[in-house]
Formats: structure tokens, sequence, C-alpha cells
């Protein structure tokens, strides 16, 4: 019953700081975000979708770990953070030792489309929709020129939904990426280790959003910045389900 209040407080914009942690408030507008937005849902996948979800969080991939989350690391002026995210970014962007063997998240995305009958040469050349560029310039605004707990809640906020507990079904109880491996592996007809991008996913975003999260417990009420920084998730979040949606609708307009 309280958690169901706390919703609809929120909703009303009502300030719940005597009532609720800011993890719990993030946790709200996480939960919120995953249960309105098209992509998480279990039947949100089609054979166009997986195909457009390669062209375009392949350029995402890149662009947010080579640009946007290392200005929240120039911004962030405590060391072991800026090396916490520098070191999510090299996951990302340029070799992941520890889930990735060895590879870059974004190849190993590159590698599933081929998996998948995609051509390399078309997948290494794809461009942003116009709404994916939307979204780099929306993002750009809100990581770049802010405090860097803002900018760090924008880089973490939807790695979130990667951990189980946030929505309804499968992705509730195994974390949205996880979810996604196993209708991938129905649709393409292929195997776990195929899948790996998904998985690896699972385990490495635990990471980089426990990251986030811990920070934003230790440092949000100390620099008195709760309501800013959860402000920041819900703007951030409308930015993900732009880009999350117009990956289905640029995928579901190849269909014809």
């Amino acid at each position: 019953n309280f958690s169901l209040c706390a919703v609809r407080a929120i909703n009303r914009g009502e300030n719940l700081m005597e009532t609720q942690s800011v993890i719990e408030r993030l946790d709200v507008e996480v939960n919120d975000f995953v249960e309105r937005c098209l992509i998480f849902r279990e039947d949100a996948w089609t054979p166009n979708r997986c195909r457009m979800w390669v062209y375009q969080h392949r350029l995402n991939t890149r662009q947010r770990n080579s640009i946007l989350k290392l200005k929240t690391a120039t911004n962030c002026p405590i060391w072991d953070i800026k090396l916490d995210i520098i070191h999510a970014c090299t996951q990302e962007i340029i070799a992941d030792d520890e889930f990735g063997g060895g590879e870059p998240h974004w190849k190993i995305l590159e590698d599933l489309g081929v998996r998948i009958g995609m051509d390399r040469d078309a997948i290494q050349s794809a461009t942003p929709t116009p709404t994916q560029q939307m979204c780099w310039d929306a993002w750009s605004g809100l990581m770049t020129n802010c405090h860097w707990l803002l900018g760090l809640i924008a880089n973490t906020c939807a790695e979130r939904h990667n951990v189980p507990g946030y929505g309804t079904g499968l992705t509730r109880e195994m974390g949205w990426n996880a979810m996604v491996a196993l209708k991938w592996m129905e649709i393409w007809d292929i195997s776990r280790e195929d899948v790996s991008f998904f998985n690896l996913h699972t385990e490495a975003d635990l990471e980089h959003s426990e990251l986030g999260w811990r920070t934003i417990a230790d440092y949000a009420e100390e620099l008195n910045l709760v309501d800013d920084v959860v402000d920041s998730c819900r703007r951030n979040l409308v930015v993900w389900e732009t880009y999350f949606n117009g990956i289905c609708f640029a995928g579901d307009s190849m269909d014809s």
C-alpha cells in the first residue's frame, strides 16, 4: 500500500524526502519507466526490431561511452569515481576482459548481427535515425553542463533495468537483458553463447548501475541534490523511452 501511495504521490509531483530515501525514489522512477516503455514488453521483439537494434544500439554504445559518459568523468572531482566511470567506458568501447572475453561491447553486438544474417558492412555503415540523433542531443544537454552527480545518474539510470526487480514477468524476475536473450534465442534459433551481448550486460550493468546507485546514495544528501537527482533521473528516462521506442518504430517501418 505504501508503494502504491508513493507512486501516486510522485506522479502528483509531491516531495517525499521525509518518507523515502533517494534510492527508493529513483527505484520508483525506473519501475515506472520499465512499465510504460514499449521495448520492455515480452512480446516486443520482431525480426526487424532486432535488426534495427543492432544498427542503432551499436552506434549508441560507441557514442555514449566515447563522448557522453566521459564528460561526466571529466566533471567528477573524486578520483576513484572518475576512474570507475572510465573503466566502465573502456569495457564498452575498447575491451571487456571481465565479462566480454576481451571484446568491446559494440563489437559483440556487431557479431550478433552477423550471426542473425545481417551484413557486417551494412551494420558498420549505419547512421543514426533522426530519433537517435535527437536523443544524443538531449543527453548532451543533460550530461555535459551539469553537476557531476546528475551526469552520473544519466549514465546509470537506464542500466538499472537490467537488474531484477523492475517491471513485471520475466523482466522483473531476471532483469531485462536476460529476458531479451531468451526472446532472441527463440526468434533466431540461436544459442545462449550467440546472445552473449545480452548476458554480459546483465552482469556488467549490475556492476555499473551499482556504482551509480551507491554513489548517489552517498553524495545526494551531502550535496543537497536529492530532488535534483530524482528530477534528472526522470528526465533522462524520458529520453531513453524515446530512444527505445524509436528503435521499435524504425524496425516496424522495415516491415513494409
